[in-house]
């Protein structure tokens, strides 16, 4: 009998402890990269983990206190929430899981044929938050770097859920720029955006734009500390975003096994 590596014994396990609910592919490369081994897990863990869901809560919990605060102290212009759109609302872990278990990259094409779909879950406590702060009056506000193309599928995905301000003139999508700063800007000129929500460090400060060093977002991370559940609340993301990006300096054109050395050579291992 050939013996079993262990990226494909790890795969095995994640497959027989998913649900059917979130069925995975059947066919397991015994070749998978540690990275695409390491996404399978994440997305196991945001599908299952009572831990992934007790964080959003926490997160969708100091929002609305952070809601109230500001409804009280209101003056001037109208007040706006700002969110992203990917794990920090909708649950892509499917096609996460999808990719990782089959041992691909990331796909923009079979990226954009799930969004399509219009068939992602919502993040734990999002739908009553973003309905909570539009019962007090709040402009919720959608910028995302999904491409003008998904459109018609990101409104309707919003829309299944009954989201407010799920239509286009609140949905910002990527066009030029992968940078929020513009779009934040044109939200700032009619709005008083009280807070942000995102799971990507770029979704709050345009410090963290142009793809800055880890060493760098560190410091800036530090530079904003007093931030982080006050005006940003940050979801969580394991999976993927510049936190990965700048593991590998952002060369998007690694291989897998150039992953994998980049990942031996920085994990800390006893």
């Amino acid at each position: 009998m050939k013996k079993l590596t262990a990226p494909f014994i790890i795969c095995i396990a994640v497959i027989s402890a998913c649900s059917t609910r979130h069925q995975v592919a059947t066919h397991i490369s015994a070749n998978a990269s540690i990275a695409n081994n390491g996404k399978v897990l994440t997305s196991l863990w945001q599908q299952r983990a009572a831990e992934y869901k007790a964080l959003c809560f926490q997160a969708y919990n100091m929002a609305k206190f952070r809601i109230d605060e500001a409804v009280k102290q209101q003056a001037g212009k109208p007040l706006a929430v700002v969110t992203d759109i990917d794990e920090t609302l909708l649950d892509n872990s499917p096609e996460d899981a999808r990719a990782a278990i089959n041992n691909e990259d990331f796909s923009t094409a079979k990226w954009k044929h799930w969004t399509a779909q219009s068939a992602a879950d919502t993040v734990p406590g999002a739908p009553d938050f973003f309905k909570y702060a539009a019962s007090k009056g709040v402009t919720v506000f959608y910028i995302t770097n999904r491409d003008e193309d998904e459109r018609i599928g990101t409104l309707k995905n919003l829309q299944k859920f009954n989201l407010p301000n799920a239509d286009d003139a609140h949905l910002l999508l990527k066009g030029q720029s992968s940078s929020k700063e513009d779009r934040r800007q044109q939200v700032l000129a009619n709005y008083n955006i009280v807070l942000l929500c995102g799971d990507n460090l770029a979704d709050f400060d345009a410090l963290y734009d142009n793809r800055p060093a880890e060493d760098k977002r560190e410091a800036t991370t530090e530079l904003l500390k007093q931030k982080f559940g006050s005006k940003y609340i940050v979801l969580p993301n394991p999976t993927y975003g510049d936190w990965e990006g700048a593991l590998y300096n952002f060369n998007y054109k690694l291989t897998p096994a150039q992953k994998d050395s980049v990942i031996k050579a920085k994990l800390k291992v006893n």
